[in-house]
């Protein structure tokens, strides 16, 4: 992707504090606040800019502003066992939803050596990997996955049914990161096209499929015909079944299923947010979360140990011609924030904008922008 020539890079400690007030100042309490502000920094600090700052007004400022996102939320857990929980998150925070859901897996985790927690009724809970990491940093395997509104077709069709649905792992190493692969089922997501359409460019041939089946490359033009339903993101494998377009589509519908169906909340057209009348509604997203308790099948150490073999052994093998090297998942987010901590994180023309009618609106004059 090219960079705008008027990016900026901001220190992330001073958008994570400048988005908590943002959240405070819609009426998030304070601790739910410092939740959702670290939930979104961290994304941009791992290099996924498609889902931090760049989407604090338009995917919850807005909706918040819009009365379809609860500032407050209501963590109900409406049936449990020893090593399962369901979870209605009445439409709140979903990275605080997210957050709680999978601690609520690790302490079952604890005692059983694996647990799920299925939710239902929650929101856009940021980067998946976020919650998968809270596993990871505790010595467990973490998985989680979510739908999404419909933006997805199915391979063979051309109407978005099924969102972006990720399934997202996270597993310990004995490296200096854990193996981190957090990816959606879809060849992309819409953030990347939000993204794409902030800075004017166009996407990859392939990425978006059109109602009579041909290929999309106008970013911010694709963006409205998702909505107005004449577009639809690609599965992984792309179009048809050349690629194994069929595979990625497998996938999601699996997500759709398990985030939906355990907990008995809304999927697919059901999430679309909009009522037979066309007025905004709540996205009743739903969410999965497993953790695996390492401990309960071998020595932490030792699995630790072969997993980060494994990834070295990936890294050390034979290249193709020209290829400077071979990363494994979680690395280049490792490196992002390495380079985050220095650098800080990059912001576009568009997210400036946004960043600063938001502290004009919120009264928050004292954070001061090097834009």
């Amino acid at each position: 992707m090219k960079q705008e020539k008027g990016l900026k890079w901001v220190k992330a400690d001073l958008l994570e504090r400048f988005m908590k007030d943002v959240f405070k100042g819609l009426g998030v309490p304070p601790a739910e606040a410092a939740v959702c502000a670290d939930v979104l920094i961290t994304a941009d600090k791992l290099g996924i800019e498609s889902h931090g700052v760049s989407r604090l007004k338009p995917i919850y400022y807005d909706r918040i502003k819009d009365g379809i996102l609860s500032p407050r939320t209501r963590f109900e857990i409406v049936r449990q066992g020893p090593a399962v929980a369901v979870v209605d998150g009445h439409n709140g925070m979903g990275h605080v939803i997210g957050k709680r859901a999978m601690e609520l897996a690790i302490r079952k985790a604890r005692r059983c050596g694996i647990a799920m927690v299925a939710v239902r009724n929650s929101t856009h809970y940021g980067i998946a990997g976020y919650h998968a990491l809270l596993a990871a940093k505790a010595g467990m395997i973490g998985l989680t996955g979510t739908n999404a509104r419909p933006s997805v077709a199915p391979t063979f069709g051309v109407e978005a049914m099924m969102g972006t649905n990720p399934i997202t792992f996270a597993i310990p190493t004995d490296e200096k990161f854990p193996f981190l692969l957090d990816c959606a089922t879809s060849i992309t997501q819409r953030g990347k096209i939000e993204v794409l359409a902030k800075l004017g460019q166009k996407m990859p041939k392939g990425w978006v499929i059109g109602s009579r089946g041909e290929a999309k490359t106008d970013s911010l033009a694709v963006l409205n015909d998702i909505i107005a339903g004449t577009a639809a993101l690609v599965t992984v494998g792309g179009i048809g079944e050349e690629m194994a377009g069929y595979k990625g589509y497998g996938y999601a519908t699996a997500v759709e299923i398990l985030s939906s169906a355990l907990q008995q909340g809304a999927y697919m057209k059901m999430l679309s947010g909009r009522d037979a009348k066309g007025r905004k509604i709540p996205y009743p997203i739903g969410h999965f979360f497993i953790a695996i308790d390492v401990a309960a099948f071998t020595a932490p150490a030792a699995f630790k140990r072969t997993a980060g073999a494994i990834l070295r052994e990936l890294r050390a093998s034979k290249k193709m011609p020209g290829a400077r090297r071979i990363y494994t998942a979680g690395e280049k987010e490792h490196l992002a924030l390495l380079r985050a901590r220095k650098k800080g994180v990059p912001l576009n023309e568009e997210t400036q904008r946004e960043v600063l009618a938001m502290r004009e609106e919120l009264g928050l004059s004292k954070y001061k922008f090097p834009f």
